[in-house]
């Protein structure tokens, strides 16, 4: 293995070994070497994917995999893709600047978006045929200033409410810890992201707004530092250097895990808001997380938001509570207008991917409230009162 390559899976590296990626477009093949160089820092769900994709490009006819990337090699030779401007195996932001600045990007990004097209379908179909029940539940807090008929109306048209009592609510967001206990699939399959502090769950994930504070301090400290203080050239070399601001331990149990920890620096520093704004945080994280982790069972609990200050400076970090002598206040109108788009964004991510389409159960809660919006498929128990039972009894446990 040359010194350029990453350290992937056994499985990957055997085709690695076999040139398979040797027989693709060089641009194509540079790319996951880009993605495959922080390996460990991948979710399960994340390697799976590329083992799967590259796998069926292993075992595919090999005049099929010929055509399917003619549109991008003829790309590549309009662009002047050779060893000179784009070395073997090599993606940098050299190369991003060659592909960015070059006239024919267009049609090298057609042309990628036209590979994708034919394969993921096949890999989505993989994933469904060892599909599995899932669950997401969805949570406000008690201070949203309206009932339940003016909350999900963004998604209204999807599912039904139904009556609950609200000490279901309480039920439901213990299911993440029971699902981990008897599944213990990974430690990434169970998440609960919130904008309080909610309890660890033991065997999940549990990422939180307020637990992350003192991390959080420390970012928009040092980033002002580094914008402010120190001579950054340009947005290269601001990003290496935002890398090194790692989460320390006593900062979050999660800095523990190598993975969650640069989760979790990637998400406050490559989110527009999320340092400064609970919900922004959690539903920045809700997507990345549906997006690279795949869970099974998530809860997602928004809070309240504070009002954002004005000349708050949100694009250099700053901290409100000290830059301005205004003092805090709780945004409770402008937090249930924020969430019925948030419902929607969430649900829409969700269901971009196989592994949860037509088999899982969204509940959207608010606490004290007794009703809840569902969302479920077909299959699952039909009646008009939600009750914790019916998730566990579709979760097997």
């Amino acid at each position: 293995m040359s010194s350029n390559q990453p350290k992937v899976s056994p499985a990957l590296q055997r085709l690695i070994d076999k040139g398979l990626f040797d027989r693709l477009p060089v641009s194509f093949a540079a790319f996951f070497f880009d993605q495959a160089k922080d390996w460990e820092l991948l979710f399960p769900a994340e390697r799976s994917y590329y083992e799967r994709l590259f796998t069926l490009l292993d075992r595919s006819e090999p005049q099929l995999v010929a055509d399917l990337f003619v549109p991008m090699r003829l790309a590549e030779q309009k662009m002047g893709v050779n060893e000179k401007t784009w070395p073997k195996g090599v993606f940098t932001l050299d190369q991003v600047d060659f592909l960015n600045r070059n006239a024919h990007y267009a049609d090298w990004r057609k042309a990628v978006a036209g590979v994708f097209a034919r394969i993921d379908p096949m890999l989505d179909e993989e994933v469904a045929r060892s599909g599995r029940p899932r669950f997401v539940l969805v949570t406000a807090p008690d201070d949203i200033p309206v009932g339940p008929d003016r909350m999900w109306t963004r998604i209204e048209k999807l599912g039904k409410r139904v009556s609950a009592d609200p000490s279901e609510l309480k039920q439901l967001q213990s299911l993440p810890a029971q699902y981990a206990a008897v599944n213990g699939q990974s430690t990434y399959d169970v998440w609960v992201i919130d904008a309080g502090d909610l309890a660890p769950v033991p065997g999940g994930v549990a990422l939180s707004y307020e637990r992350l504070g003192a991390y959080r301090t420390r970012l928009m400290e040092q980033v002002n530092k580094l914008v402010n203080a120190e001579a950054i050239r340009g947005p290269r070399q601001l990003g290496e250097r935002l890398k090194q601001l790692k989460l320390r331990v006593e900062e979050g149990a999660i800095a523990a895990d190598p993975i969650l920890s640069e989760f979790a620096r990637s998400i406050l520093l490559a989110g527009n808001g999320t340092l400064l704004i609970n919900n922004t945080f959690v539903e920045w994280a809700a997507i990345q997380a549906i997006r690279r982790a795949r869970p099974s069972v998530a809860v997602i609990a928004f809070g309240i938001r504070n009002k954002v200050k004005p000349f708050s400076s949100l694009l250099i970090y700053a901290n409100q509570e000290t830059t301005t002598p205004i003092p805090t206040q709780m945004d409770t109108l402008g937090t249930y207008v924020d969430l019925e788009v948030f419902y929607q964004y969430i649900w829409q991510e969700f269901e971009k991917y196989a592994e949860y389409r037509r088999n899982t159960v969204y509940v959207f809660a608010a606490a004290g409230m007794d009703e809840m919006f569902l969302i479920a498929p077909p299959d699952f128990v039909r009646a008009e009162s939600l009750k914790a039972s019916h998730i566990k009894g579709w979760l097997g446990l």
